[in-house]
C-alpha cells in the first residue's frame, strides 16, 4: 500500500518537496508524523494540520492504506 502525501504553503518549504510517495508501514497517523518530523526536522517549528483524503484527522487517526494525506500549515480565515 503507498500513501501519496502532499505539502502545501510552510510544510512544503520545510521539506523540501510538494508531494512524496512513501511505503504505508504506518498504523496512525501519530505514527506517520513521528517519521516525518524524523526526516523533515524543520516541520518541527510549524503547527500543521494532517488531512487524509481531503479530511482533517487528528493524530488517532487509524491509516487503512491508499490514503492521500496533505500536510496544511496553519492558515487565517476572513
Amino acid at each position: 500500500m503507498t500513501l501519496k502525501l502532499k505539502y502545501f504553503g510552510m510544510t512544503a518549504e520545510a521539506s523540501g518537496k510538494d508531494e512524496e510517495l512513501l511505503d504505508n508501514n504506518y498504523s496512525s497517523v501519530k505514527e506517520l508524523k513521528a517519521d516525518l518530523l524524523a526526516k523533515y526536522p524543520n516541520l518541527l517549528e510549524i503547527n500543521f494540520k494532517v488531512a487524509v483524503n481531503q479530511e482533517i484527522v487528528n493524530d488517532d487517526y487509524k491509516l487503512s492504506g491508499n490514503e492521500e494525506i496533505a500536510l496544511l500549515p496553519p492558515f487565517a480565515g476572513g
